[in-house]
C-alpha cells in the first residue's frame, strides 16, 4: 500500500475531528439560545437539527473517503 493512502487518511480523520467540533458548536448554541429565550426551542430545534445532519455528512463523507483510500478503491 503507498504510503500517501496513509497521509489522506489521516486528513480525512483530521476532518473528522473538526466535523465533531462543529456538531459540539451546533449544540451548545441551541442550548445558549434556548436558555436566553426558552420561547424560540420550537424555531430553534429543526435548525440545529439540519446544522447537526449537515455537519455529520461531511464527517461520513470523509470517513467513506479514506476508507477508499485504504483498502485502494481508487486504483
Amino acid at each position: 500500500m503507498e504510503p500517501m493512502a496513509y497521509i489522506g487518511a489521516a486528513i480525512c480523520a483530521l476532518t473528522m475531528t473538526v466535523a465533531a467540533w462543529g456538531v459540539a458548536k451546533v449544540w451548545t448554541t441551541i442550548i445558549t439560545t434556548v436558555g436566553r429565550n426558552p420561547q424560540v426551542k420550537k424555531d430553534v430545534d429543526i435548525y440545529g437539527w439540519a446544522g447537526f445532519a449537515a455537519v455529520e455528512a461531511i464527517a461520513l463523507y470523509a470517513l467513506v473517503i479514506s476508507l477508499v483510500m485504504l483498502t485502494g478503491g481508487g486504483k
